[in-house]
């Protein structure tokens, strides 16, 4: 027999039984009461961010052979998906890459078709290498191809497979943290397992082909301020909560440093180079990925022509007025 704990009832308060601040401390904790004006170990207010999440990075490199080993030894028929988390190395990250925002990469094999489900939290997926792969979005069978991002709102159901040849690799973004601060999440497999394919389409607004990206990129200027090279915004506005930019650095470009309240997630599209994320510096290289928590200063030089895909919460820090930027020389 399991047991609930259940809260106890919170006892009334009255003035006549109150005479020293010992026992009006005492009465209105047993109201479920505290007092604004006592210190804290951790204050209600601070004068700028705390930041408890980390700079990170993580290597594709790595990431490949540990996928490549679960190629082996995991079936995505049991698995449901066969990725691998950026876990955040702070102290109090369970399995976030940020305090918002959780990245992964992900394989599929060949001839393998991932069972359908459907949550709250919205995904996207940044194809690194993918020849044959696909995407089933309510029904509606889109390709994945290298370069691509392919967006699932929430609550959409959503499976993959892999008619090519040769195996298929992912970067993952989902803001299933930020679902897990508001509680309002829902998971759901689907009925018959495999969602049925009701049509097949190239185009999809949920789907960014890799030569429009690229089209819009050739005709986006750089950053005046330099604070960033030439940038186009991937329009989601099915998924509020997740801002979603491409950026082109010029092989020798050395941006400005600047610092957010926003987390981001930079995932290597194309070339190599390095940034500083606060006091950390990273080189990176294709496929690789790294964490800018917010209030950390970002900073990038690109040692070739590079492309980064930015995910980050600033929509969701906009639309609340939470979003601050400013310059760190």
């Amino acid at each position: 027999m399991s047991f609930v704990a259940i809260p106890s009832t919170p006892r009334s308060l009255t003035e006549s039984n109150i005479s020293t601040l010992e026992s009006l401390y005492e009465a209105v904790d047993g109201a479920n009461f505290t007092p604004g004006w006592i210190p804290r170990n951790k204050p209600v207010l601070w004068p700028e961010p705390r930041p408890q999440f980390l700079p990170a990075h993580w290597s594709y490199t790595d990431a490949k052979a540990g996928l490549d080993a679960g190629g082996r030894l995991i079936d995505v028929a049991l698995a449901e998906r066969r990725n691998l988390i950026m876990r955040n190395p702070a102290p109090i990250a369970g399995f976030e890459t940020s305090r918002t925002l959780v990245a992964a990469y992900q394989m599929i094999l060949p001839g393998e078709h991932a069972p359908s489900h459907r949550h709250s939290s919205h995904a996207l997926r940044v194809i690194i290498d993918g020849k044959g792969s696909y995407s089933i979005v309510d029904g509606e069978k889109t390709p994945m191809e290298t370069g691509d991002v392919v967006l699932t709102p929430g609550w959409c159901w959503h499976g993959h497979g892999h008619d090519g040849d040769r195996p298929a690799y992912w970067f993952d973004g989902l803001d299933v943290p930020l679902t897990h601060l508001l509680e309002p999440m829902f998971f759901e497999e689907h009925p018959q397992k495999y969602q049925q394919i009701e049509r097949v389409a190239q185009t999809s607004p949920y789907r960014f082909r890799r030569e429009d990206i690229a089209r819009r990129l050739d005709a986006a200027a750089p950053d005046p301020e330099r604070f960033h090279g030439a940038r186009v915004t991937l329009e989601a506005p099915m998924m509020p909560s997740m801002g979603l930019e491409m950026e082109r650095l010029v092989s020798g470009t050395r941006t400005r440093r600047y610092r957010t309240t926003a987390n981001s997630i930079f995932h290597v599209v194309e070339g190599s180079g390095e940034s500083t994320v606060g006091s950390q510096r990273f080189a990176w290289s294709r496929g690789d990925t790294f964490v800018a928590p917010g209030w950390h200063a970002v900073g990038h030089q690109a040692t070739s022509d590079a492309q980064l895909f930015v995910l980050s919460d600033e929509r969701l820090l906009r639309f609340s007025h939470y979003y601050r930027f400013e310059a760190v020389e």
